[in-house]
């Protein structure tokens, strides 16, 4: 029968040489599209058409048995969460999409088709021994060298102790190869008429359907997969997340036959050198994924979502695009798949050269180089006007005459490639899967250009200071040598300089200049959130365009400069690129889900550490790490598979509905747990984020989770001592207010004397929220301190945060607080005494700031101006108003940064940064999830 999914949510590569591409592809043409039947997925009957195969399924007679009707589907991500949090939620799935067509076999079922599966139906680790010898196997393959695992066999402590079954490490090997595996690599060497090359030229690839087969009936993938095109709207705004929430996938599924179920496929590459020698070796690595899984899971690599397909790369996923084929999915339903192109995340060169442009025209809109400083959204490039400009220049020029036919390109701004590899993959157009990449366009662009004006407007010596006086947080890099002597930084460097360079700049650039820098780092953030809808979208326009508004300050500071001086405009191709998010974000979903974080770490996994495993000779270390690969993924793949037979566990991973706060994204983790939760120790890969829900104390709403240790700092310390050791002069005063205040509000009254009890303390606690985005997942917790003056911290070592308390009013209001004290009553445990309520969970002594300013009132920062609370004494003597709240009180961490004017007092450090100064800028680009929470919640 024949089942809709109601309930339920690459011809790959750059391009390849002229000659292969075309040839691969009328081949694929040839063996598959003259066809004049279809089998029937589930009982090889001929029929037809897929219309006619439906009619079958769905009739009486049908070849489905009905106790395999599924009864379940997962959840798309935009749906997941609370009942309460999501009761403004509205959604709607595409009528015609997702069917099942009968029953099948998984990835892990298919492992029993393995020549030794009756061989391990009595030893489920064979070759091996047993499940000890595998682990030693396994163990010895994934860390050592060939040469390593030869001499470990060969250590005399082997003389006296029994030896495992493999001898020598080929037999090993030969063991490992002898596992289960699915798509093989294959190796074609290449020649070319009239070009001669120092080695052969080498074709590495795989079948990349079959990749996608395995990808989509993955078991562990089971609860974070999405078959059906879907509309999520929250408070009547429409919501952007996975491509499966977007409207390219609504607009694809249109156009395919009833029933069908989109594979989406998603590429990556990225050319990276292994050796660092001039001349030195390079690779080309082409990976792959579907759209389908979940992106937070695609972001990861440790979950296998993506992978390697091709050292250079060969096209024929796209004759499943064009005529779709049966597939089974995780669950063992089988589905009608069809698999388009929708994104391939490269960076700009690649970018270019996939859309077959010149260099100095963009890949996927009609700008080029003179235009890349407007602030126009100018038409798509599509395939179709590239293709046509192709044809026209072919009719004059012999494509295969590659001087004349380059030159004659280039004069319409194309790079010569005429058989680009999308040109007929159906549905796929550069405009769209060449998609606006965050890691390259915003984080690259931000260290290649904005940090440089950033450093020529403010200098060199005066910026560096300014981020190494910033207060020490726990869980944010700091740049104790400053940010300007480092050539060579990460992505993520990047990113943690942009958190506080606004603010940073503040009173050392003209404020129009600082305007612009703020309004570039508004659009880098927003381009980030995982879900979009139409408020945030114009939200982030709307920083672009006020960038645009400002960047004439950047010219009049001097500070854009190329190798000749000073550059009066912003021809930056990257710039240009920015024009185009928020149609990709409404056409494919949010840009995330297409960072390049992704690929640059699939090129250290499969590239820079296979190289190192290998010889290094030039004539095969790429069939080496293919090998290397192949064993990988296979030990991998085995491992979880043994491990699910050898106890009688189902090689299907049911589907979860119920409502789960989410701490890990280890899936196969996921998987143990809950089948067999004693083996999950066995299971590598990331651990679960703690979940101080679970056992901390909790907030009055329990949206926040606070954890202290169960030993404390110190175990008893008088008030007395607390002042002196934490010089806090006005602690047992504060104290004495609380406890008047809150035994007059609750009526609870104590004989116990605060002046002469004991107090237990701690330097620290740790906060966790659930995230600003998506309610269900719970953040790794943040540490704030509270350590008291030592050596190294004169003044003590305090954080700051943000703390409800009830105002004149009686409501109840935020307010900007520096945690100076973590402590709770001791009652000795002679003691018959009682204490109150409010005295017995954890409580903090605080130092208050107060609102000076609002972002209105410093547009060229938009952040929110605090100063030093203080209070005057009967001889007129100034000190900081303090106070007792309860830990629970405790909304966020929050970060100030101070208002160093122009220029930094040179008696100030990291260490006295927060005691140095009185007014600070509420920092909202501390992370993403404050400035989230900054600009849509905090007032």
């Amino acid at each position: 029968m024949a089942i809709p999914c109601v309930n339920a949510q690459s011809a790959e590569s750059q391009r390849l040489h002229h000659f292969l591409c075309c040839n691969v592809s009328k081949a694929l043409t040839r063996k598959y599209l003259h066809r004049s039947f279809w089998l029937c997925p589930n009982c090889n009957g001929e029929f037809p058409s897929i219309e006619a195969i439906i009619l079958h399924l769905n009739s009486q007679s049908t070849c489905w048995p009905h106790e395999s009707h599924p009864q379940q589907f997962p959840i798309p991500p935009g749906l997941r969460g609370s009942h309460s949090s999501r009761s403004s939620t509205t959604s709607h799935y595409h009528p015609q999409s997702g069917y099942i067509f009968g029953v099948s076999k998984n990835l892990f079922d298919r492992l029993q088709e393995d020549p030794y599966d009756y061989r391990r139906k009595i030893n489920t680790y064979y070759p091996f021994h047993d499940e000890g010898e595998w682990e030693l196997g396994r163990f010895l393959v994934e860390n050592l060298t060939q040469t390593q695992i030869d001499k470990f066999l060969k250590l005399k402590w082997f003389h006296t102790r029994p030896r495992p079954s493999f001898s020598s490490k080929d037999q090993l090997l030969d063991w490992i190869d002898a596992l289960p595996s699915f798509v093989p690599w294959k190796v074609s060497n290449i020649e070319f008429t009239g070009y001669k090359t120092t080695y052969p030229v080498q074709l590495i690839w795989r079948d990349a359907l079959e990749v996608v087969k395995q990808l989509f009936s993955d078991p562990v993938f089971a609860n974070h997969i999405t078959f059906q095109p879907h509309v999520v709207n929250t408070g009547g705004q429409r919501e952007y997340g996975d491509y499966m929430s977007a409207d390219m996938a609504w607009k694809i599924q249109d156009h395919l036959p009833v029933g069908a179920t989109q594979v989406p496929i998603i590429l990556g590459s990225d050319k990276t050198p292994v050796t660092r020698t001039t001349g030195g070796l390079e690779m080309h690595p082409l990976f792959i994924t579907i759209g389908n899984l979940d992106s937070e899971i695609r972001s990861k690599a440790t979950l296998r979502a993506w992978r390697c397909i091709a050292y250079m790369p060969i096209a024929n996923l796209k004759v499943a695009a064009k005529d779709g084929c049966f597939m089974p999915d995780p669950s063992r339903y089988i589905r009608y798949v069809f698999t388009p192109l929708v994104a391939h995340v490269c960076d700009l060169p690649e970018a270019t050269m996939i859309a077959t442009v010149s260099r100095n025209a963009s890949p996927i809109t009609m700008a080029i180089q003179e235009n890349f400083g407007d602030r126009v959204l100018y038409p798509p490039r599509t395939g179709q006007h590239t293709l046509r400009l192709i044809y026209e220049i072919s009719k004059e020029v012999d494509p295969w005459d590659l001087d004349a036919f380059q030159k004659a390109a280039k004069a319409v701004h194309l790079s010569g490639v005429h058989m680009p590899y999308w040109r007929d993959w159906i549905y796929a157009c550069p405009s769209v899967f060449l998609t606006s990449e965050v890691l390259h366009t915003c984080i690259k662009f931000f260290a290649d250009h904005p940090l440089n004006w950033v450093k020529e407007t403010v200098g060199k010596h005066e910026l560096d200071t300014r981020f190494m006086v910033q207060h020490k947080r726990v869980g944010t890099r700091h740049f104790t040598k400053g940010v300007t002597h480092v050539n060579q930084m990460t992505g993520r460097e990047h990113r943690d300089i942009q958190c506080t360079i606004v603010a940073s700049i503040a009173g050392a650039a003209p404020p129009r200049f600082v305007c612009s820098i703020r309004a570039l780092i508004e659009f880098i953030y927003l381009a980030q959130n995982p879900i979009h809808s139409p408020n945030s979208l114009q939200s982030m326009v709307q920083a672009l365009a006020d960038f645009h508004g400002f960047k004439d300050a950047i010219i009049d500071a001097e500070a854009r400069r190329g190798k000749k001086g000073v550059k009066e405009d912003f021809f930056i191709p990257k710039l240009e690129l920015l024009q185009s998010f928020r149609g990709t974000v409404e056409r494919l979903g949010s840009l995330m889900q297409f960072s390049a974080d992704m690929t640059e770490r699939l090129l250290i996994t499969h590239c820079k550490h296979l190289f190192e495993r290998t010889s290094r000779r030039s004539a095969d270390f790429t069939e080496q790490c293919v090998w290397i690969l192949s064993r990988q993924e296979s030990m991998e793949l085995f491992n979880l598979y043994a491990l699910f037979y050898s106890r009688g566990a189902t090689l299907v991973n049911a589907i979860h509905i119920e409502d789960e706060e989410v701490t890990t994204v280890n899936l196969a983790l996921s998987w143990v747990s809950r089948v067999l939760p004693d083996e999950a120790h066995s299971v590598h890969g990331p651990r679960p984020v703690r979940n101080h829900f679970l056992k901390g104390v909790l907030s009055g709403d329990a949206l926040t989770a606070f954890h202290l240790t169960s030993m404390p700092d110190f175990k008893a310390l008088t008030a007395t001592s607390i002042q002196t050791k934490y010089s806090l002069v006005d602690f047992t005063h504060a104290l004495s207010q609380f406890i008047n205040h809150l035994s007059l509000s609750t009526g609870e009254h104590t004989h116990w004397d605060h002046r002469y009890g004991h107090f237990r303390t701690w330097n620290k606690f740790r906060l966790q929220l659930h995230s600003a985005f998506q309610s269900r997942v719970i953040m790794p917790s943040r540490v704030i301190q509270a350590y008291p003056p030592s050596d190294a911290f004169p003044l003590g070592n305090c954080d700051t945060v943000l703390i409800n308390v009830a105002g004149d009013n009686g409501q109840s209001t935020s307010r900007v607080a520096q945690v100076r004290l973590i402590f709770q009553p001791k009652i000795p445990r002679a003691s018959d005494l009682v204490l109150p309520t409010f005295l017995s969970s954890p409580l903090l002594y605080i130092q208050f700031f107060h609102f000076v300013a609002n972002p209105n009132d410093r547009p060229e920062l938009a952040m929110w101006t605090v100063e030093r609370t203080y209070m005057v004494d009967e001889h007129g003597k100034r000190y900081r108003c303090g106070g007792v709240v309860s830990l629970v009180d405790v909304t966020h961490a929050v970060e100030l940064i101070p208002e160093y004017g122009s220029k930094v007092d040179e008696k100030i450090s990291s260490s006295t940064c927060l005691e140095g100064y009185d007014r600070f800028f509420l920092n909202s680009f501390a992370d993403k999830e404050s400035y989230h929470t900054f600009s849509t919640e905090f007032t």
